[in-house]
């Protein structure tokens, strides 16, 4: 079977490759990679790929939506859009080019999947309407969308099954009739009548297209929007003899724009959300370490001993509420590690309690020694957070919803109620309602992205495909059980991980490492750069301060031939990390370079992936996530490139 040839058009270098990857293991043929719109019309002239994935924003003279003009008007070949945000002007820049689809970084192979098969169908169906034309006799009644043929004076010859369905007509009752009967058409926003699109063609013999906000008025009193093409049918003399109208129904494109656009505005308080992230970040990493220094100075029978404490676990609560913002916007770092599958349940309980509201009852029942499960503590916050509030959204006046976790064993030789799994065991994650239910006819669609049976701008439809697709990562599955009337049960089941080893970060009970080498410190936080001066010099390190990015590099012209470790914050003023490193590099061509940032956002990978040597580590961080940090910079990296964010050794991983 010849394979789909895909061209990837895409400036980050991480998420190409894992296009690449993804589009492999798909059964896709990646044709080639590029950067550039430029180049990107050079490969498509030269190999004509099925499609082309394009990013919106590009290196170079020429951005994805102007390489994606010329790719589809010059060549006829589709196009979608990768985009993870875009201003209103760039999305209507986008939209005049007529792309095929979206697809919203980030995503999963589904949404994938399904976006390339649409585009693909879509295309196919375009060439089918453009030979119709031709052969309009053969292929009338089998194309997708809705078709209308009729004779000189405008009365309906033909009709196909999809405009039977859009009109509310059968090609029975239509033949015959006058097509301004059956096409009933008006502006959706004026209520005005639109003029019938068949009859200019039949005056003037040309092409004519509807205008936007048309919708379609059914038989039955039924609306549609619909965009809609007539022609002239002509014959072998070039004497007009009838118009065929072809029309579709745009409901799901619109969805998708508004989509689209919500993803946008969500964007934006994504981009709010992780600047407050940053600076609350900065704050606790002052605060999460003093207190630490001044409990093991004062020791467990000092007065104050029991409100420094206090103060310690309230940052470090403070943290796990950053890291949660974080990762409800999509901007923190996923880190797969050994965790408590009951203590995450538990530390989300209150947000949930928060979320549902007082009118639902929350019960949280959790099996003694669970054990743990290998993802990020955030991904099963969002879990849960989608379930909970989809459970709440079906049951408006009052219910219950109840999580519960428990150990279930999957045996080759024992009967199991769960066909789908694997022999293992598995970590199990129930949510059950009372509410409303699924009906059975939508049960087969509610892991689709964009489905929702909630009405317009009341959902996204993209909770459940989000719930999915972390599922499907970490290897789990994911069951449900739901009858109208009587709730919902969701089951995850996660593959059980080895309990992550006791770690006791007393620093009365921990050897910290130490060195005599000198480091670059360069920190824009008075505060932040004061106390990471005082840990590192409190292990022997001589520490060099800069401000910025401009005033590092006066010390490092200094001091270049001491320096064995840049230790800088990635997002600065006046100068960048990325900037600055190039410049120091100059003097230093074999730096070495720990990478700091309240940021958690995978994005930031783009202003470090260049750097060898280095590594990156997510403010707050306390002494002992500092101190081995530094020290492994210093004593483990070798000479291989910077290929991404590596785990961190320090939180579970090595």
């Amino acid at each position: 079977m010849t394979l789909v040839k895909i061209l990837v058009v895409e400036d980050e270098a991480i998420v190409a490759l894992d296009l690449r990857k993804r589009l492999s293991s798909l059964g896709y043929e990646v044709i080639d990679v590029t950067a550039q719109g430029e180049k990107a019309v050079e490969i498509a002239r030269k190999h004509r790929p099925a499609l082309t994935l394009m990013d919106i924003r590009l290196r170079g003279e020429m951005d994805g939506i102007q390489a994606a003009e010329i790719i589809r008007n010059e060549l006829g070949l589709p196009v979608v859009y990768l985009t993870a945000h875009a201003d209103e002007a760039t999305v209507d820049r986008a939209l005049r080019t007529e792309p095929f689809g979206y697809i919203l970084k980030p995503f999963d192979e589904r949404e994938l999947r399904t976006v390339i098969e649409m585009a693909l169908y879509k295309h196919n169906a375009e060439r089918k309407l453009r030979e119709s034309e031709r052969r309009y006799a053969t292929t009338l009644a089998s194309i997708g969308d809705g078709v209308i043929a009729t004779d000189k004076n405008g009365i309906v010859t033909f009709l196909n099954k999809v405009a039977e369905k859009l009109t509310g007509w059968l090609r029975v009752d239509a033949h015959g009739v006058p097509l301004i009967k059956i096409f009933n058409i008006c502006n959706e926003e004026t209520r005005l009548p639109v003029l019938n699109p068949v009859a200019r063609v039949l005056a003037d013999g040309v092409v004519v297209g509807l205008a936007n906000h048309t919708v379609l008025i059914s038989r039955d009193g039924s609306e549609v929007p619909i965009e809609d093409c007539a022609s002239p049918i002509l014959d072998e003399q070039g004497d007009l003899t009838g118009a065929v109208l072809v029309f579709r129904d745009v409901t799901h494109t619109r969805h998708v724009e508004q989509h689209l656009r919500h993803a946008q505005k969500m964007e934006a308080v994504g981009q709010l959300a992780g600047g407050i992230a940053h600076d609350f970040n900065n704050m606790l990493t002052v605060i999460l370490n003093y207190s630490e220094m001044l409990a093991d100075s004062a020791g467990p029978d000092h007065p104050w001993s029991q409100f420094l404490s206090e103060i310690h676990q309230a940052g470090k609560r403070s943290a796990d509420l950053t890291s949660q913002l974080l990762s409800f916007c999509r901007k923190q770092l996923v880190e797969p590690r050994a965790i408590d599958l009951n203590e995450a349940v538990l530390n989300t309980e209150q947000l949930l309690r928060r979320l549902i509201g007082e009118n639902i009852e929350l019960t949280v029942c959790v099996s003694p020694d669970l054990g743990c499960v290998r993802m990020d503590a955030g991904q099963i916050e969002r879990i849960l957070v989608n379930l909970a509030v989809n459970a709440r959204d079906a049951m408006p006046d009052q219910g219950k919803l109840r999580i519960e976790t428990s150990t279930v064993v999957v045996s080759s030789t024992a009967a199991t109620p769960f066909p789908e799994l694997a022999e293992g065991i598995y970590r199990c994650l129930l949510v059950s309602d009372n509410g409303q239910g699924i009906p059975a006819s939508y049960q087969h669609r509610i892991f689709e992205p964009f489905f929702t049976t909630k009405e317009p701008g009341k959902g996204t439809g993209l909770g459940l495909a989000a719930v999915y697709g972390i599922v499907k990562r970490c290897g789990g599955e994911i069951t449900f059980d739901s009858e109208v009337g009587f709730g919902t049960t969701f089951r995850i089941f996660f593959p059980a991980a080895p309990d992550a080893a006791p770690t006791d970060h007393s620093l009365a009970n921990m050897q910290l490492p130490q060195g005599n080498e000198t480091i670059l410190l360069v920190e824009d936080e008075v505060s932040v750069r004061a106390v990471t001066r005082h840990i590192l010099t409190s292990c022997g390190y001589t520490v060099l301060e800069a401000e910025n990015g401009a005033q590092a590099i006066q010390i490092a012209q200094r001091e270049a031939g001491r320096i064995d470790v840049v230790v800088t914050d990635v997002i600065m003023p006046v100068m960048g990390a990325r900037k600055m490193l190039n410049e120091l590099r100059k003097q230093m061509p074999n730096m070495k370079v720990l990478f700091l940032s309240g940021y958690g956002d995978e994005s930031l990978a783009g202003e470090v992936a260049e750097f060898a040597k280095s590594m990156f580590l997510q403010k707050p961080f306390n002494i002992a996530e500092l101190t081995e940090a530094v020290r492994w910079v210093l004593d483990d990296l070798s000479d291989t490139p910077y290929s991404g964010f590596p785990p961190n050794g320090l939180n579970g991983d090595s």
